[in-house]
């Protein structure tokens, strides 16, 4: 079968032609390198360890390298597209452990996931964050998924044409359309080592953490608009009903509803309530 590794990098020139070197070692396969704006020896180093590289002009970012991964993929006709880092982080003596379902027709999109494997190093608030994460995509697909964030994978080319569209990561996206599209999707147990110097995705572990939820937020809007809307709209509904209660209250006890204003307040959350749970119905029929 051929198999297409593509290795996303920025500045990796201290790492990326070891991580070349072993994949090699452990399986045949092309191996394709994009380079997103490197200003260091990335390209160099990749080549000379026997990569192809496509160089963006500037540095793009993840989620859009990505994107070019898969399509520069795909031009080569795979029958299975592994994904990794070029930090090193993951072992590529993992991938032919992580390319066995792939190829026993088992999966369609096979994630290695760290916290069923073992994990040398991870900063708490990305390991929190990590796996907060995941229990959010596990409800949104319906499946329960460990490790929704694992940037080694292995897939078939359907996976790879599946539209992304995100500009932050393709992590959590790629694992939501492919259960909505109903391809099988398993996790293996992989290593994750501790890494040597400075992320250069995550250059600041708050900076990360506030990506992240913003892309998750934008993820369950679009893909379970009923239950995102629907939590503000209830929200605004229950202020409304609180305040209103008191008011009522007030009434009671006193004879007078203890001010006009408080009065048009209770009707507006109610009304904004009702508002936005009928924005979340609208998207719900847009998105079906």
């Amino acid at each position: 079968m051929k198999i297409i590794v593509t290795i996303p990098a920025y500045n990796e020139e201290k790492t990326i032609a070891k991580v070349v070197k072993e994949i090699k070692r452990n399986v045949q396969a092309a191996i394709l390198v994009i380079d997103d704006g490197s200003t260091d020896d990335t390209v160099k180093e990749a080549k000379q360890a026997g990569a192809s590289v496509i160089s963006h002009p500037m540095n793009y970012g993840l989620a859009l390298t990505f994107r070019t991964e898969m399509k520069e993929a795909l031009k080569l006709k795979p029958d299975i597209i592994v994904h990794t880092d070029a930090d090193g982080q993951y072992l590529a003596s993992d991938i032919p452990r992580l390319i066995k379902p792939v190829k026993e027709k088992r999966a369609d999109l096979v994630l290695g996931s760290r916290f069923k494997g073992k994990i040398e190093h991870m900063a708490f608030i990305k390991r929190f964050g990590n796996k907060a994460f995941s229990r959010i995509i596990s409800k949104i697909v319906g499946k329960k998924i460990s490790d929704a964030q694992t940037g080694f994978r292995a897939f078939t080319p359907e996976i790879a044409k599946l539209l992304i569209t995100s500009n932050h990561t393709y992590t959590q996206e790629q694992i939501i359309r492919a259960m909505k599209e109903k391809f099988s999707i398993v996790e293996v147990p992989v290593y994750f080592a501790k890494r040597k110097d400075k992320s250069r995705l995550m250059k600041h572990p708050f900076e990360y953490a506030l990506k992240a939820w913003i892309n998750l937020m934008r993820i369950y809007r679009d893909y379970e608009p009923l239950k995102f809307f629907g939590f503000f709209g209830a929200s605004s509904i229950t202020l409304g009903l609180i305040l209103g209660v008191w008011i009522l209250y007030t009434l009671l006890q006193t004879g007078q509803v203890g001010g006009i204003p408080r009065v048009i307040l209770s009707a507006l959350f109610i009304m904004t309530g009702v508002q936005i749970f009928l924005f979340g119905f609208l998207a719900d029929m847009h998105r079906k």
